[in-house]
């Protein structure tokens, strides 16, 4: 057994309000707990796009009944609600821009990107960007040097220009997936719909991405369940896949496979997000810590998850490394298993 501070998830979709059948915030960080994770962190990509203050409290609200772990969330725009950032600066942890396609087709013009850097202040501006724009991305970040999170690499080319722009001082981080690191790119096809996520999985990043691990600032879920029988056809599938209970299986395998050291999951996991997105023992990460079995294998079934969404694209794949205890301010609330604490128990942060 080994005892780690609470991990912090910085990329969850947990869905609500607007897209509960399929994820809630009870069923989501029920399933965080699972996963070993204290913290985390929702995206703004709602059905309808969190990008007002209004919208936000209402968010937290229903939050605030339904958690049970720690939850914080970011901000949205396409760059015509400037002037809510200064009403929600301090209300998030950070802003949310999308710059290619995904789920809920949230995408700004990338004529906009100046502006809306210009207006935000504070918290890092996160961003959903491809190669075919992480050069802007890095452009933009040079002219106006701020903090700036590149969620999800996926690509080497993208991934050689932000070390290139770290190594010049640039306030830039970036962050990768568990399916990135473990699924490749033929395995991705055989699984169709079912490994169809934004951004895509790509050849010889998987590979990669091992290699320079030492670049990577954080590991992030991107948890984004769907529905299993949303994903069932190719052609409507929507982007994404759930990743909250199998990050540090998946994790703590490699790590007996000597592809990494627990000291870099803690990095990966805890001190690298804590770091950027400024999660301090004031709200709880250092006093949350998470019992690990290291050795205990175990297999993935969907239908064991407590994601509502049921299913993974692990299905089948056998782990070693098992959370066997959480515990949030001192308290247990996961015990081998089980769920300890009701409904509004967890932190809107």
């Amino acid at each position: 057994m080994i005892t780690l501070p609470g991990f912090i998830d910085p990329h969850v979709h947990l869905r609500t309000p607007g897209q509960t059948y399929k994820e809630d915030f009870l069923t989501g960080t029920s399933a965080a707990l699972a996963g070993g994770f204290t913290t985390v962190i929702d995206m703004p990509n709602n059905k309808t796009p969190i990008t007002s203050l209004s919208l936000l409290k209402k968010k937290k609200e229903i939050a605030k009944k339904k958690i049970v772990c720690d939850v914080g969330f970011y901000f949205g725009s396409l760059g015509d609600n400037l002037s809510e950032f200064e009403k929600v600066e301090d209300r998030v942890f950070g802003l949310k821009l999308y710059l290619n396609q995904t789920t809920g087709n949230f995408v700004i013009n990338k004529e906009s990107l100046l502006k809306i850097y210009d207006s935000w202040f504070g918290s890092p501006v996160l961003v959903h960007a491809e190669q075919d724009v992480i050069d802007l991305v890095i452009d933009v970040c040079s002219r106006t040097k701020k903090r700036t999170h590149v969620c999800h690499v996926s690509e080497i080319g993208a991934f050689k220009k932000i070390i290139a722009a770290k190594k010049k001082g640039l306030p830039i981080t970036f962050g990768v997936t568990p399916h990135h690191l473990f699924i490749d790119y033929n395995l991705s096809k055989r699984l169709g719909p079912y490994a169809l996520m934004k951004p895509q999985i790509s050849e010889g990043f998987k590979e990669f991405a091992w290699k320079n691990l030492k670049h990577i600032d954080v590991i992030e879920s991107d948890h984004a369940p769907h529905s299993y029988e949303e994903k069932k056809i190719l052609k409507t599938a929507p982007f994404g896949v759930p990743g909250l209970e199998t990050t540090l299986g998946l994790l703590l395998t490699a790590c007996s496979d000597g592809l990494l050291s627990i000291k870099d999951i803690k990095r990966l996991c805890h001190d690298g997000p804590a770091k950027i997105f400024g999660i301090n023992p004031s709200t709880g990460s250092e006093r949350d810590k998470i019992v690990v079995d290291e050795n205990e294998e175990w297999i993935v079934r969907g239908k064991n998850l407590q994601t509502k969404c049921k299913w993974s694209p692990f299905e089948g794949w056998r782990l070693k490394g098992k959370i066997k205890k959480v515990y949030i301010r001192n308290k247990l609330v996961f015990d081998n298993g089980r769920i300890l604490v009701k409904p509004g128990f967890g932190r809107v942060l």
